[in-house]
């Protein structure tokens, strides 16, 4: 089973994660930031990964180093769980419609990093989370898991579905991304020899 733990302790934040490629999207998560908790939430669920994450953040300072951390921290612990991605797809897409918002979620476990983040949320807040940090979440994942990250708001009325509909196709890309492909098998997905 692929899984690992990451413990991050930083002047700003304390983070135990762990994460099981191969669960049945049963999670546990606490940020001190409720509507990030609820993304992650729906992560797991539409992951189908196991998610236990407990975060002490300087949240009496701003959210963005605990909302960076959390995305960095969930990306290593990807990376740490595929060990040598031998026999994995490598990449997935996912269009997520949620009522009026439709989501788009590309994903490539390259090696490396890269990030293209659009929302298209208007608010400064949605729920108790300030929205301009979504960018810093995945961006913060692409660095972590050194993966190219491509994710786009196609159109959409409410912050909120535009939001939710990201991390739901965010989680359905790299749940196919991370998949085991039978006619790879043990080989690497890349002519490069290295991912």
């Amino acid at each position: 089973m692929r899984k690992a733990t990451i413990r991050r302790k930083t002047n700003e934040t304390e983070i135990m994660l762990n994460l099981t490629i191969e669960g049945k999207g049963v999670y546990k998560v606490s940020t001190g930031i409720r509507f990030l908790d609820h993304m992650l939430e729906l992560f797991a669920r539409h992951g189908a990964f196991n998610l236990t994450l407990k975060c002490k953040g300087d949240l009496d300072v701003d959210q963005h180093h605990t909302v960076e951390d959390v995305g960095i921290a969930l990306g290593e612990a990807l990376s740490r769980s595929l060990g040598d991605k031998r026999g994995i797809l490598r990449a997935g897409y996912f269009l997520m419609p949620m009522d009026e918002t439709l989501g788009m979620a590309a994903i490539d476990l390259s090696g490396r990093a890269q990030a293209v983040i659009e929302t298209k949320v208007k608010a400064h807040y949605v729920g108790d989370l300030q929205s301009e940090l979504v960018v810093d979440f995945f961006e913060g994942f692409a660095r972590g898991a050194r993966a190219n990250v491509h994710i786009k708001t196609l159109y959409g009325r409410s912050n909120h579905h535009k939001i939710e509909a990201l991390f739901k196709a965010f989680a359905r890309a790299l749940r196919v991304a991370c998949s085991k492909d039978k006619r790879l098998a043990k080989m690497l997905p890349s002519t490069k020899g290295l991912l």
